[in-house]
């Protein structure tokens, strides 16, 4: 088995999981001296793609972590957009500072189902979607410092043909176990289920100059030119983060709430996490 080039695939409405996957890219292919190639599949235009890989690609597929899980609304792109023929793998998860939960787990699943080979795995913290001050920044240089780490031990992995061992079909992920639990409940500032489904952004129109990037940048398509928000909003805050004018807003109590109590709670720096091969 040959390895010709490093794909890296993401869903990443804010930029963080599309910035610690391409880190981990780059690095392995300097390392490995292989072409890194690029799919976003963060616009639903690219989910109604089909996309399938070969035992010559090494693919690199990412997702933010949403209450422990994957992206609810997303998950079944993942299992329906890719395929794999035996191909070498690297699940990505990146997490907003307090836990990624069963997300690494649920990622490598479904590569597998969909005929990846994940050799190693990683969860990797960025800035929390919802906080200001959670992460703020990452991943930062001791971050970059450890992905390139893990890049290398991955490379030599692949350079020495470890992964071809079938007595470790499971791989770093031995010491997780296949079973997936329900979605982290959010809550409240009082420790009381915050329930904020039916939220969605507000537009302040003092300031928007309506220059459309909001509704550009949904994932879910669900702004409308006049900047209502007519379908499902996965509170992804991308047009939030991404309005030049920071026009954009989450006026919902419990929400506010929730955010406040991450803030309070989840202060501590985060550690990023990497499977290994056993």
């Amino acid at each position: 088995m040959i390895i010709k080039r490093i794909i890296t695939v993401y869903f990443s409405p804010t930029g963080g999981t599309k910035k610690a996957a391409i880190m981990l890219a780059d690095n392995l292919g300097r390392l490995l001296g292989l072409p890194c190639e690029e799919i976003d599949f963060t616009l639903p235009s690219a989910r109604e793609k089909t996309y399938r890989f070969s035992t010559e690609d090494l693919v690199i597929m990412a997702s933010p972590v949403y209450a422990g899980r994957l992206p609810n609304k997303i998950m079944p792109d993942y299992k329906r957009c890719f395929s794999g023929e035996d191909t070498l793998a690297v699940p990505v998860v990146v997490y907003g500072n307090r836990s990624y939960g069963d997300a690494l787990t649920e990622l490598y699943l479904i590569m597998r189902d969909c005929g990846f080979h994940a050799i190693r795995g990683a969860a990797v913290v960025s800035r929390h979607a919802f906080a200001q001050t959670l992460a703020t920044d990452r991943p930062d240089e001791r971050d970059a410092a450890e992905i390139c780490a893990f890049a290398e031990r991955l490379a030599k992995s692949i350079e020495g043909g470890k992964y071809q061992n079938p007595e470790s079909a499971e791989d770093g992920f031995a010491g997780h176990q296949a079973v997936v639990g329900a979605y982290y409940t959010p809550l409240q500032e009082d420790g009381t289920p915050a329930k904020f489904l039916k939220a969605k952004p507000q537009t302040d129109f003092t300031i928007c100059d309506h220059c459309g990037i909001c509704v550009n940048v949904c994932p879910m398509e669900s702004i409308a030119p006049d900047l209502k928000v007519n379908g499902v909003c996965i509170k992804c805050q991308a047009c939030v983060r991404k309005c030049p004018r920071q026009a954009k807003y989450f006026d919902d109590a419990q929400f506010l709430s929730h955010v406040r109590m991450l803030e309070r709670d989840y202060t501590q720096r985060a550690v990023n996490y990497f499977t290994e091969i056993l």
